[in-house]
């Protein structure tokens, strides 16, 4: 790619997009030309992050920025020309008890509160419930930030707190993160230490019937469905009980790239067919090539010098198991190391890959920044510009690349919202 901050990576062949001829802004083809066509696409169009998690205020992220800051801070939003993100509040796996569920929703609070912070410490900023104040935000210059949810350990059992969470400004919902809950089954089960193996890859067959409600009462509120995370079984339910289309906030291609948490064909072409949006992450570990049996080989040779389960699912799964801090950054350094970094070009195979399965209104870019990382290209929001002029040099127009930044999840918010 041929970056606005950074010298052009290796070319290599791809396969060139359906995308729209734009004779406004595609006149001048020079590398010079280029940034400033994706510039000015940039500049105006309304660039929305559909999913980053949540850093509050004077806490630090070990997933964040090198100095535990926010990937998406309001600067850093402001510097990249990033006009909204979906900031989720998302809790990881645990104790499936009355306990544990307490301190999920204890600690969803903290992010709810947090979110609110952010708003209240910068006069840019303002926290957005509905479609029409996104646009709004976007025409005052102000930076958006929109309320998701993920997992539905927060929930403490009941669909009821569905609501109280839409009363609080959520507007996206995703049923689970890490880990089956009583409501649905993850894309990745969790290890129980204390039986020292996984959880059986499916508990509910999809979704529970509490499930099942949730999906119903979040179309009832005019909120939109998020399946990123969820298994097969409980994406493809989920996408046939919701009276609207859904969204994956932040899933790639499993056919490029086999990671159990990315997206099938089956499910990709049922979202496609019934008017979704999926959206692509800025996350080394979900864009992986693990066609080569070498690097699936190293992968495994990290995690047995470690001392955990060695079974690829996913290069970071489990690190949380290993006791020693100082041992567990040596595996998450390693691993790293091995993956190496990708650029925004990996990226557009991804998206390439869905626009010529299910066309250009299915496709959007979620980052799972504060999560994610490892593209050299676009480390932060910072750098959210690259992805513009990534999509503008594949043969994108500045009509596709609209849609792809916000357009496309613009318009199932509005169809979720009249439901």
């Amino acid at each position: 790619m041929l970056s606005a901050c950074s010298p052009p990576p290796e070319s290599t062949e791809q396969v060139q997009p359906q995308a729209t001829t734009d004779t406004s802004e595609s006149q001048d083809n020079t590398v010079v030309g280029l940034v400033s066509q994706a510039q000015a696409i940039h500049d105006r169009v309304l660039v929305l992050d559909a999913h980053a998690d949540i850093v509050p205020p004077g806490t630090t992220s070990r997933y964040g920025d090198a100095d535990g800051s926010s990937q998406v801070a309001p600067n850093k939003m402001a510097t990249g020309g990033v006009d909204a993100v979906v900031l989720a509040v998302a809790v990881g796996s645990g104790p499936r008890t009355p306990a544990g569920d307490a301190e999920a929703r204890a600690m969803a609070d903290v992010e709810l509160a947090g979110v609110m912070a952010i708003a209240d410490a910068d006069d840019r900023v303002v926290v957005v419930r509905s479609a029409d104040e996104l646009e709004q935000a976007h025409a005052n210059g102000e930076i958006a930030l929109l309320l998701g949810f993920q997992n539905a350990r927060i929930l403490q059992g009941s669909v009821d707190a569905v609501n109280e969470f839409y009363d609080a400004g959520v507007r996206v919902f995703a049923l689970t993160h890490l880990g089956h809950n009583d409501f649905a089954d993850s894309s990745r089960p969790v290890y129980i230490a204390e039986s020292g193996g996984y959880e059986p890859t499916e508990e509910h067959g999809g979704l529970s019937a509490l499930g099942k409600a949730a999906i119903a009462r979040i179309n009832e509120l005019g909120a939109v469905v998020d399946v990123s995370q969820l298994s097969k079984p409980a994406t493809l339910q989920a996408i046939e009980l919701s009276q609207t289309p859904v969204i994956a906030s932040h899933s790639n291609v499993r056919a490029l790239s086999d990671v159990a948490r990315n997206l099938s064909d089956e499910e990709i072409d049922l979202i496609g067919a019934t008017g979704g949006v999926i959206h692509i992450a800025a996350f080394t570990a979900y864009l992986l090539d693990i066609s080569d049996p070498q690097l699936i080989e190293n992968i495994k040779a990290i995690r047995r010098e470690a001392g955990i389960d060695e079974r690829y699912s996913y290069p970071y799964e489990l690190y949380w198991e290993i006791d020693n801090p100082e041992e567990q950054t040596a595996f998450l350094t390693a691993m790293r190391d091995l993956l190496g970094p990708t650029t925004v070009s990996r990226m557009v195979d991804h998206i390439d890959y869905l626009v010529e399965r299910i066309g250009i209104d299915h496709v959007g870019i979620g980052n799972d920044f504060n999560h994610g990382g490892g593209i050299a290209d676009f480390r932060n929001a910072e750098d959210a510009l690259n992805m513009t002029l990534g999509l503008l040099e594949r043969g994108y127009s500045a009509e596709d690349i609209e849609k792809i930044w916000s357009g496309n999840f613009i318009r199932v918010m509005r169809v979720a919202e009249a439901n």
